[in-house]
């Protein structure tokens, strides 16, 4: 049944832009003027296929779209890479779940002198967080597309009638307004995230920025036992346990916690600026006339919330088709793509995009702002960067887990850098 659904999928998206299933291209040799693009369900790729009627027009190239689900793309990957195919030709993938393994396996082909001769795509214009994670050995093997940054959203309304006239601008003032407003608002808790052992750990690691740590150090080390790695664990699971919703739950994800805050129940929420509509939109949120957006609480080491490609495009190491592979990125991921999809709603890579009206004209005016803020120091990972992410985030989030609920987070986040470094000691085998 899964291998139908994904071939199903493949052959109705070649079908409906009026091309063979098998194509004209061969086996995609070099100079092949058939494309194979494997992209994934996301508004992005719907807003590409819309456009590449032009790309083919401007090219000569005919583009086969393959386009699945985030569980079908990995598992054709995972077949298809570790068979050395050469079927597939760009690829959109994920930067911060896959990247660490595609790139370690050499599976992703080596594009830095390509980004660094191309003038005209300028990959300067891109912002330094995505960069990072898009780049392997210092080799850059992907370019970022989709974004997300960490921002504060919150109740205008109840900071109003506390007597606040902005919002925190550093973290010591979002534990002082949150307490208030939750006093002078019997039933809101003052503060919610998520709250989950893994599904916190992407949010949490703006806090663990902001405090001066990471999860790793220089070296390579696991460091999620420094002191301000235990001040970070510390302040996130304090702040939930002492002003977040009663009785609250170490499981939620972000819908949960969307869900109390759009419910009217919170007055501050930390979460990804691309989740914003769900706040905003009246059919969805209760309090969509009263959100605002502010960008991410300074901590001791100053404002260092995650900015991160949620997807990227690569081009397949196998590929006989590499050079028309560069010429889709190119265009795809260019200053004009970019512009028309942020115009869209997808938030992207470019800082020229983010710079332009046009590219922010339909966002909350105060959500562009804290989103640009966050560009200009933000962190290109809000995970670690390991190949077992999963693994790695249930080490990494059980002194979430813990400071939540009152237990040692410090003893915790010793266990925790133990238990972390065997775990990277391990993959380094």
């Amino acid at each position: 049944m899964r291998r139908r659904s994904i071939i199903g999928t493949s052959l109705a998206v070649v079908a409906a832009m009026g091309l063979s299933a098998c194509g004209g291209g061969g086996d995609g040799g070099s100079g092949s003027k058939t494309l194979r693009v494997t992209l994934v369900n996301h508004v992005w790729t719907e807003n590409i296929k819309k456009a590449l009627p032009e790309f083919e027009k401007q090219t000569g190239l005919k583009v086969e779209v393959t386009q699945l689900g985030e569980d079908q793309l990995s598992d054709q990957y995972n077949v298809k890479l570790n068979a050395g195919s050469s079927d597939l030709d760009v690829m959109m993938y994920r930067p911060l779940q896959e990247g660490k393994l595609f790139a370690k396996n050499k599976y992703l082909a080596d594009l830095t002198e390509r980004t660094k001769s191309d003038g005209a795509f300028d990959f300067s214009d891109f912002q330094a967080g995505p960069v990072q994670a898009t780049t392997y050995d210092d080799k850059v093997v992907g370019v970022p597309i989709i974004t997300e940054s960490e921002v504060l959203y919150y109740r205008k309304d109840l900071l109003e009638k506390s007597g606040f006239t902005t919002p925190p601008k550093t973290l010591d003032e979002l534990k002082e307004q949150a307490a208030k407003v939750e006093a002078d608002n019997p039933g809101v808790a003052g503060f919610v995230s998520r709250t989950g052992k893994a599904a916190a750990v992407t949010q949490f690691s703006s806090f663990l920025y902001s405090f001066g740590g990471d999860f790793v150090d220089g070296s390579g080390k696991a460091s999620v036992n420094t002191e301000q790695a235990k001040q970070a664990y510390a302040y996130y699971g304090g702040l939930l346990r002492e002003h977040g919703p009663k009785n609250i739950s170490t499981d939620m994800s972000w819908s949960e916690a969307m869900a109390i805050f759009t419910q009217g129940k919170a007055a501050f929420y930390t979460e990804a600026n691309s989740l914003y509509k769900n706040a905003t939109d009246p059919a969805k949120s209760k309090v969509s006339d009263t959100v605002g957006f502010a960008a991410f609480p300074a901590g001791p080491a100053g404002s260092k919330p995650y900015n991160i490609p949620s997807w990227a495009l690569g081009i397949n190491d196998g590929s006989k088709n590499k050079d028309n592979a560069w010429k889709f990125i190119q265009w795809a991921a260019g200053k004009e793509q970019s512009l028309e999809q942020q115009k869209a709603g997808v938030p992207g890579a470019r800082a020229s995009v983010w710079a332009n009206p046009e590219g922010i004209a339909t966002y909350p005016k105060d959500l562009a702002e804290a989103t640009t803020a966050s560009t200009a120091n933000g962190v290109g990972h809000d995970r670690p960067l390991v190949v077992k992410v999963a693994q790695a985030r249930e080490i990494v989030g059980q002194p979430i887990v813990d400071a939540i609920t009152g237990k040692d987070a410090a003893a915790s986040a010793d266990a925790a850098n133990t238990a972390f470094q065997k775990f990277l000691d391990d993959e380094a085998k």
